[in-house]
């Protein structure tokens, strides 16, 4: 063989060598992860098949020679035998590597890098995607959409970190006969234990520092406590903090945000904690020909009665009381606490790029905005009024709509005056496993064909037209992989195999 086939052969070998593996673990069955990752700590986890005592081991030696730190962690059932521990005192930009190890049993070894110093201007490569279920069809023992190769392929680009951005495991599964809701923290753990089942996602966690983030599913479908219940949202919060390595308080929710030297700070949102009840709540947006929420209240009527012909029910008019809720200034997507405190840190920020971490996305695309930012219209215009008045450089990265769309975030689209740009660009991605937008709007319009026909109608089309997203990819698996330095920000969206998306590709955001 000659050396030009030899050498991709043997790169390719090493990189996949470089993930870490759980081929060799020993009582410990769904691999490690280090999470929260700052410039001198980490947050660690693992979890035993047993309930135990276990020896974390810490070094910057991958064939743990000498250790950093060594300490002993407790595994209980109470917390369905997961381990997880801060280390502190680490370096800056620095590699560890960690596990978990009681006499012959032995965890997987984990990678992950510390965060630069503030002072350094480092380029910033990680990726980011959501939105993932390995529940298996009816009849099957296999996952019903795919192994997760999406966070195979995110664990091989050689990325400082990772970002499991919402929707990490389905409470109540999109699958087919599957849509049972797992109410109690016992049924939550069996679907986190589920979806880590699934090597993909043990690469993903072990090959670096991984954020993880909640949105609905961690809970209920488009949940809210005031419309589920706070016994929901309490079992949801246990078994995510049991399951995925995160900082939390009753206070702040998973809010908190993370610098990664001089070019990037990450502003993590949490969108499920503090909001109000959805508009659509107490049947105030139902549509008088389907008795359910109407598809698209702020849609406006020429827009509507457009699409009439493929969706009937946009015939039919939008309450007062709707639109009124919708617009209510007294309704919050993040409650006032928290959006006070990241208003005050985000404008306070030292970092060139702002790039926030956002459950759902805040552009505008009409389609049932109940549970997007779109449905808290009063807050998201006054959200996007602040940061367009006093923050430089700064960007939504989201997930939770199934879909790859990028967009201006704008304060309107297609209302009368025309488009009203904010110049912050929102850049949606995913998912990794589960329904995509395109299949989802075929099922709640009741006719095949009507997700395609939007998303080339609609979607793309500029205004008045259409809405003239700069991407809209609704129907494939994928991730969006990010790269900032002093001078851009570059989102490049990729399918579940790396490969880029037709008609997306890559963007890129000049700084200011």
């Amino acid at each position: 063989m000659s050396m030009r086939r030899t050498l991709p052969l043997l790169l390719a070998a090493a990189a996949v060598a470089a993930v870490p593996t759980s081929a060799s673990a020993r009582g410990f069955s769904y691999g490690v992860a280090a999470g929260e990752v700052t410039a001198k700590s980490a947050l660690l986890w693992a979890r035993a098949d047993k309930a135990g005592s276990y020896t974390l081991q810490v070094s910057t030696d991958r064939r743990f020679r000498r250790f950093v730190d060594e300490r002993v962690v407790k595994a209980t059932k109470n917390h369905d035998n997961t381990l997880q521990r801060t280390i502190k005192g680490l370096k800056p930009d620095t590699t560890y590597y960690y596990r978990f190890v009681n006499g012959s049993k032995r965890s997987s070894v984990g990678k992950f890098r510390t965060a630069p110093d503030a002072s350094k201007a480092k380029t910033i490569k990680f990726a980011f995607s959501g939105d993932a279920d390995a529940e298996p069809g009816v009849g099957s023992t296999k996952p019903f959409y795919n192994n997760f190769q999406a966070y195979r392929s995110m664990a091989r680009a050689g990325n400082l970190f990772n970002v499991n951005l919402g929707d990490v495991i389905y409470s109540d599964s999109e699958v087919p006969g599957k849509g049972a809701l797992a109410t109690t923290v016992k049924q939550k753990w069996e679907k986190y234990r589920q979806n880590l089942a699934l090597r993909n996602l043990q690469l993903f966690r072990g090959a670096a520092g991984s954020y993880s983030h909640w949105d609905d599913h961690e809970f209920a479908n488009d949940f809210t406590k005031a419309e589920n219940g706070s016994a929901v949202y309490k079992a949801g919060v246990r078994a995510f903090r049991d399951y995925m390595p995160v900082t939390y308080s009753t206070n702040r929710g998973i809010y908190r945000t993370f610098r990664w030297g001089k070019n990037v700070e990450l502003f993590f949102l949490d969108e499920r904690s503090f909001r109000s009840a959805k508009a659509s709540a107490n049947h105030a947006c139902d549509n008088p020909q389907t008795g359910g929420p109407d598809l698209a209240p702020t849609g406006p009527p020429a827009t509507r009665a457009l699409f009439a012909v493929a969706v009937p029910s946009l015939a039919a008019p939008v309450s007062q009381q709707c639109l009124d809720t919708i617009n209510d200034p007294k309704r919050t997507m993040l409650g006032s606490k928290q959006l006070a405190a990241f208003e005050k840190a985000v404008k306070a920020s030292s970092a060139k790029w702002k790039l926030i971490m956002n459950e759902v996305p805040i552009q505008q695309y009409y389609a049932l905005p109940y549970d997007r930012w779109e449905g808290y219209a009063a807050e998201r215009t006054k959200l996007l009024q602040f940061l367009s008045a006093n923050v430089k450089n700064v960007a939504f990265l989201s997930t939770d709509v199934h879909a790859n769309m990028v967009n201006d975030a704008r304060f309107q689209t297609l209302e009368a005056g025309g488009p009203k740009d904010s110049g912050i660009m929102d850049f949606a991605s995913g998912p990794v496993a589960t329904m995509t937008y395109v299949k989802e709007i075929d099922r709640t319009t009741g006719r095949e064909g009507n997700g395609k026909l939007i998303t080339d109608a609609f979607f793309k089309p500029p205004p008045p037209n259409g809405v003239g997203m700069k991407c809209a990819q609704t129907n494939v698996f994928s991730y969006a992989q990010v790269t900032v330095n002093s001078k851009q920000l570059k989102v490049a969206y990729r399918d579940q195999d790396g490969k880029a998306l037709p008609d997306c590709g890559q963007f890129t955001v000049k700084a200011k």
